[in-house]
């Protein structure tokens, strides 16, 4: 069994906002493999995607960013994983927008979702598909930028962004980590 974690804050008010681009990604996926995310278990919503190989949970936590460390916990907690199954998708300040990277470990670098997951987990063990959001401009709070909606500019590109993101995940999980990294953390 591997879970799918796409990182966001709950609610309307958030949909569409920078920080939310991990459950826009999971939804993506979602829709693309015929899976209703909707199911609410393990601080989460979940959805079951029966793979070729094996079961995949995707996995919307449902309490905020800063929190999401809760939700993970609980999931491995009760299913029988390992944080070596755990895929965890979430936006960053440091990558470009557009870009991605794939890392099978590392710190949380200044996100604080990511910084709750590690602070659950105890461990760095997992694969993430970090996105870029790119930095703020000058005078705009980091904190408060992750929060906006996306640009105009930004949302001609989306659409395009998260279909690569979703095919990077189907991606590491059909050819392994080392062919994505590969494939899918070159400049372009």
């Amino acid at each position: 069994m591997k879970l799918i974690v796409g990182l966001g804050n709950p609610g309307k008010k958030y949909e569409r906002t920078r920080h939310n681009l991990g459950f826009l990604v999971l939804d993506r996926l979602a829709a693309k493999n015929g899976v209703v995310v909707a199911k609410r278990k393990y601080e989460s919503l979940v959805g079951e995607w029966n793979s070729d190989r094996e079961k995949i949970l995707l996995v919307k936590p449902q309490a905020y960013m800063n929190q999401s460390g809760q939700a993970i916990r609980s999931l491995l907690r009760y299913l029988p994983v390992e944080a070596r199954d755990l895929v965890l998708i979430h936006d960053d300040l440091d990558v470009p927008f557009g870009r991605m990277r794939i890392r099978e470990r590392g710190g949380a670098g200044g996100h604080r979702g990511m910084l709750s997951v590690l602070e659950a987990l105890g461990e760095e063990a997992f694969f993430r598909l970090r996105l870029g959001i790119g930095r703020p401009p000058p005078g705009v709070d980091p904190t408060d930028f992750v929060l906006q909606s996306f640009s105009q500019e930004e949302v001609a590109q989306l659409d395009e962004v998260i279909s690569r993101a979703a095919e990077a995940v189907e991606y590491l999980l059909r050819e392994g980590p080392r062919r994505a990294m590969g494939k899918f953390n070159r400049a372009g």
